[in-house]
């Protein structure tokens, strides 16, 4: 089968968040199933940026191509490059100045043209380059109208209309809700402004869309699959997606196993494994200098996120100054919400000793922390999948995380009676709950065979993208099955 995998972000080559890691490494993984993959992304300016850095090379393909049906004289360019790691996956960029010059991935003049101009372009590069695609591989609500037009506009087309769409939802709380005005930029015809098209409550949604015309659906992690099904976590699309639910399915996305490897990981102080695990200790010890933290063996808490309300931050707030009793050290990363990028500054200053408060983006420093704590922090309200508890387990960075989406179908409570399981987290989104799966956490550390069981449990647990690359061939083959 030959797959065109489209998406907004892809990593190396323009990176924001987990989605750039998953299609910078799912193709590599499907290359080894027999799969051809090809990718699309918009010519982000980071995309040039990260050239040198990566050493890649861009070559244009073709140039000056016109999309018939948008209300817009702008057209695009085509250049090429290749997947680092990959043997054969081609990265095709779709280039216009309007659209992509922001210094940012998710900027630009007009997000919903810009979203609308890219999957159109898609579509019309796909024309252009002559390539015959049994799938096309879509990635939230920036290229979820690529199914959209794919049943509407390009229904009839010789080389489209054959190919079978797969729509991956990442974050339901992302949709892509614009005015109806858009429609006639789209060149959508008007039949599809209606309940049972991406008409939403008056606006249109162009994630609703992608849900109703791709062939197959899926999300992120089994439990999340479900969990959008219901009232608590379908963000208004419960309906829509128990509708299509015979053709929703869940697969956990995995982590490139060559790239987050403590053995070999170039970011990091020093390399170790599981047989070599004293080496950690040496992790941690570096990163307390880097950071101006008393050089001192006590429990370190990582928390590397984006600081917003879904990540569990407000009940976060709650309790932060009853884990300065404990006798603990935390280091956050991550920029977010002014009201909790000041609570975190306030802490830093409360409490220099125990606190780190990195607030920025910072690849390498990321390692540094999954590499040197003890373990990891995410309570998230929500969480479809989930890189961070992944990363974080692969370096014996042992999680606290509440059981939702991703988090439940990946960390496991610890048994000290058995000693099995990889981690610790509680259910009910209260703060009282997150506290007591901390302080249990912090037990088991000073309890050194519970910990050591804990960190080859953790560092054992296979999350490689190898099964994962084999169930989204199978969900390829149904969606192909839709279309013959």
């Amino acid at each position: 089968m030959k797959i065109a995998m489209v998406s907004y972000e892809v990593y190396p080559f323009a990176k924001v968040g987990g989605l750039a890691d998953v299609v910078g490494a799912l193709p590599k993984y499907l290359e080894k199933q027999g799969m051809a993959v090809d990718i699309f992304m918009p010519y982000h300016k980071k995309v040039d940026e990260n050239s040198s850095k990566f050493g890649y090379t861009i070559e244009k393909v073709s140039e000056g191509i016109s999309i018939p049906h948008l209300l817009t004289e702008e057209k695009f360019d085509i250049y090429r490059t290749s997947l680092p790691g990959s043997k054969n996956v081609n990265v095709f960029l779709i280039a216009n100045r309007y659209y992509f010059s922001a210094d940012e991935v998710y900027q630009g003049p007009d997000l919903a043209e810009q979203a609308i101009f890219f999957s159109a372009a898609v579509l019309e590069a796909i024309k252009k380059l002559d390539f015959r695609y049994d799938i096309i591989h879509v990635n939230d609500w920036q290229t979820a109208l690529i199914p959209v037009y794919l049943k509407s506009v390009y229904k009839n087309d010789e080389k489209l209309s054959k190919i079978a769409s797969v729509l991956t939802i990442h974050n339901l709380g992302y949709q892509g809700i614009f005015e109806p005005s858009y429609m006639k930029f789209a060149g959508l015809p008007e039949y599809l402004f209606s309940i049972d098209g991406i008409e939403f409550y008056g606006n249109i949604n162009f994630l609703k869309g992608g849900i109703l015309f791709a062939d197959v659906i899926n999300t992120v992690s089994p439990t999340y699959a479900r969990e959008i099904q219901t009232k608590e976590y379908g963000e208004k699309l419960d309906g829509v997606l128990r509708v299509r639910s015979a053709d929703l399915y869940g697969i956990l996305n995995g982590i490139d196993y060559e790239e987050y490897n403590p053995e070999t990981d170039k970011r990091i102080y020093v390399n170790y494994n599981l047989e070599t695990i004293e080496k950690k200790k040496e992790n941690k010890r570096l990163l307390q200098r880097e950071l101006g933290l008393p050089a001192r063996d006590v429990p370190m808490i990582g928390m590397i996120n984006r600081l917003v309300d879904q990540k569990g931050l407000d009940i976060m707030a709650e309790i932060m100054d009853y884990v300065s009793l404990f006798d603990i050290q935390f280091v956050l990363l991550g920029t977010g919400e002014e009201k909790y990028e000041n609570m975190f500054k306030k802490l830093g200053e409360r409490y220099p000793e125990k606190y780190s408060i990195n607030l920025k983006f910072d690849v390498v420093l990321a390692q540094k922390i999954y590499a040197g704590a003890d373990m990891f922090l995410m309570p998230s309200k929500y969480e479809p999948c989930g890189l961070g508890q992944m990363y974080s387990l692969r370096y014996g960075t042992i999680p606290i995380v509440r059981y939702t989406g991703g988090l439940a179908d990946t960390v496991k409570e610890y048994n000290p009676e058995t000693k099995e399981g990889n981690g610790f987290g509680f259910e009910p989104y209260d703060s009282a709950y997150l506290l007591k799966a901390i302080a249990k956490a912090l037990y088991y550390y000073n309890e050194k065979e519970h910990w050591n069981a804990l960190i080859k449990n953790a560092m054992t647990t296979d999350l490689s993208w190898d099964n994962s690359a084999k169930e989204y061939v199978k969900l390829y083959q149904r969606a192909k099955s839709k279309i013959q």
